[in-house]
């Protein structure tokens, strides 16, 4: 089975109440077109995943963000592929977070993570951000 090496970020910010939220996208594109996911990509030779994570949101979002720590490695078999997928905590440091590839996106509080229908590999995750935010 083909292997896709991908990195997420979960973008953290507060909200007006102080809240913790994180950001996530609806995908625009492909055979998981409409289903919600934490925006990345592919990591291309030679990058660390790390900085595939900087130039994935920058082309996807026109947005800088500083890359956190590894929050977990996905592993998930999709019917055509397996998927490995480095989730890291991320920041903004500059940018609007402007849909380039995406449908929609949306700020969602720990108690709205729920509220999407999160793609299956993503949703893996939720739990773990669910506690630690």
């Amino acid at each position: 089975m083909k292997v896709v090496r991908v990195v997420a970020a979960v973008i953290k910010a507060t909200n007006e109440s102080g809240q913790p939220i994180i950001f996530t996208t609806q995908r625009g594109y492909g055979d998981f077109k409409g289903g919600w996911e934490f925006p990345g990509g592919k990591i291309e030779a030679g990058e660390t995943p790390q900085e595939a994570l900087k130039r994935e949101i920058m082309e996807e979002l026109d947005t800088e963000i500083e890359v956190g720590e590894l929050i977990h490695t996905i592993e998930y078999d999709y019917p055509t592929f397996h998927l490995s997928m480095d989730c890291f905590w991320s920041e903004i440091v500059k940018g609007d977070l402007v849909l380039k590839e995406h449908e929609a996106a949306r700020w969602l509080t720990k108690e709205q993570l729920d509220e999407v229908d999160w793609l299956p590999a993503d949703i893996t995750l939720i739990d773990q951000i669910r506690k630690s935010i």
